[in-house]
């Protein structure tokens, strides 16, 4: 078995973990009770488990913490742009057979666009493919 390269980073985050590091890019630094408070209302999630994901998040590399008073406020060491990266070279090496070509193919099969996203596209893909 092959081992990871070292700038693979840390494996795709579960659902749950993805959906409270998306609280914290977009509030900062957090503590637990300001992760509950941002979370929509019919999302029921313990104190406890919030508190757990977390630390699980700290454990993996992905978060840092620091104590205040009795708690902790957690902050995002991994970037939400790098975590995009890391994720769309995950999917394409897992699910597209290493062919990113196939990932746009089904982008815009699966993912209604808009004409200014159709033309956003079309520039990237533009400027991607000029020599620099």
């Amino acid at each position: 078995m092959s081992k990871p390269s070292q700038n693979e980073g840390p494996k795709p985050l579960t659902p749950v973990e993805l959906e409270l590091m998306q609280i914290v890019w977009r509030k900062g630094e957090v503590s637990v009770a300001d992760v509950l408070e941002a979370l929509p209302p019919e999302r029921k999630l313990a104190y406890t488990s919030v508190s757990t994901v977390l630390r699980i998040l700290e454990q993996k590399g992905v978060l840092g913490s620091r104590k205040v008073g009795r708690g902790h406020l957690y902050s995002a060491l991994l970037p939400r742009e790098a975590y995009e990266v890391q994720s769309v070279r995950h999917l394409v090496e897992t699910v597209f057979d290493g062919t990113p070509s196939a990932l746009v193919e089904r982008l815009v099969e699966a993912v209604p666009l808009s004409p200014e996203e159709v033309e956003q596209i079309r520039k990237l893909l533009s400027k991607k493919g000029s020599p620099s």
